[in-house]
Formats: structure tokens, C-alpha cells, sequence
């Protein structure tokens, strides 16, 4: 039984690597070299995980629109540590808006909370700066649009996710990891050894990367 974290990284723009690992153990189950990471690649990795035998119990992954829909009978946990990015994304890292500089400061207590008082102190935002958020401004062309936009989306995201972003309550028996961290690591410690051999071509950084994960 195993904890899949999955996630791609890149070597450039057009080269990167799909890696499946056990949470457990540290494993790497599966990886395929990818040009773009997409949601049916990392389907048919899931399926040839499990055609080598291996029961999956529950997959963490960093919440690619559509993904989690694709495992319906497996729980999904989406990384909170991904989430905050994405809210950084919309938000920046110092934002200036009041109602922002609140959100943002709520969602990075997210990986040190549980899914009750997070709901609870999101809609506790939401009420306060409701008005804020539903204000519109009208183009040039007359077109009507909401003001804050990215902000909106900020919110909107959080709210769309929270069923996922605590599934490892939902199942705690299953030792469930609320990030991908542990291959994050991974990806950054090839990436640092990667970089001792600059200017290889991608067959030889191909072999390099395929000795790095046997070891």
C-alpha cells in the first residue's frame, strides 16, 4: 500500500521528468520524461503502478485543474504548500490591499491548521470584505467587470479547493502527507548535483538523472 506523491519537474522548457514516490519509503515508484506535464500523463502513471501490482491508498499532488477528478475511488490530496503559491500568484508576496494582505497572511497559517477553523476564519473574511470583493468598474467600452480580480480568483480558489486541501484528516489512518515536500526535496537535490555538470546533452543528463533516482 502507498502514499503517491507526483509531480513534474523541468530542465529547461521542453524537457522534464514525471516522478511518482511513496511517501512511506521514499521510493520511486514510476517516472517518464515529459515534454508537458499532462493530466493523462500522469493517469497512465498511476495505471502502470498499479499493473506492476502495487495498491495505491491515496495520491498528493499539486492540484492541476481536472487531476483529482480523474481518481474518483482513490483519495486526493491536494499540497498546501502549492496552494499558497498559487494564492502568491495572485496576490504577490506583499500585497497592498488590506483585504489581500489579510487572505494572504490567513492562507500561509494554512499547513498549521485543520479544515474547521481554516473554513471557519476563510468565511470570517469573505463576510468582512464581501462588498469589496463583488465591486465592479465599467471599461472604456462599457463593459462591466469585478475590480478585483485577482483577488477574487485568490479567494475563489481557496474556496473551490478546500474539500481536498484536508483530505489527510479525512483519512488519517492512512498517514497521509498534506505536501508533496518529501519529492520537492528530491527534485531540488538533482537539480544542485545537475548543476556540478553543466553544458550535458539531454541523453547524458537523461543517464544522469536515471543513476541519481536508483540510488
Amino acid at each position: 500500500m502507498v502514499n503517491v506523491l507526483m509531480d513534474t519537474t523541468y530542465f529547461g522548457r521542453k524537457f522534464g521528468v514525471m516522478v511518482f514516490m511513496d511517501s512511506f519509503t521514499g521510493q520511486i515508484l514510476y517516472k517518464q520524461y515529459v515534454k508537458n506535464e499532462t493530466n493523462a500523463l500522469y493517469y497512465q502513471g498511476i495505471e502502470e503502478i498499479v499493473r506492476r501490482g502495487i495498491s495505491v491508498q491515496s495520491i498528493i499532488c499539486d492540484g492541476r485543474k481536472g487531476i483529482i477528478e480523474l481518481f474518483p475511488e482513490i483519495p486526493c490530496q491536494l499540497c498546501q504548500f502549492h496552494q499558497i503559491q498559487i494564492i502568491t500568484r495572485y496576490l504577490t508576496r506583499k500585497p497592498k490591499m488590506e483585504a489581500a494582505v489579510e487572505l494572504r497572511s490567513l492562507v500561509l497559517k494554512l499547513t498549521k491548521t485543520d479544515k474547521e477553523n481554516f473554513t471557519c476564519q476563510l468565511q470570517m473574511w469573505k463576510d468582512k470584505w464581501d462588498k469589496f470583493l463583488n465591486e465592479r468598474s465599467v471599461s472604456t467600452t462599457g463593459k462591466s467587470f469585478y475590480t478585483h480580480k485577482r483577488l477574487r480568483s485568490a479567494y475563489l480558489s481557496l474556496k473551490r479547493n478546500i474539500p481536498h486541501l484536508f483530505v489527510f484528516e479525512d483519512y488519517k489512518e492512512l498517514g497521509i502527507p498534506n505536501t508533496t515536500n518529501m519529492l520537492d526535496g528530491t527534485f531540488a537535490d538533482l537539480k544542485n548535483k545537475l548543476r556540478n555538470h553543466n553544458g550535458l546533452n539531454i541523453n547524458r543528463k537523461k543517464k544522469f538523472i536515471d543513476e541519481f533516482f536508483k540510488a
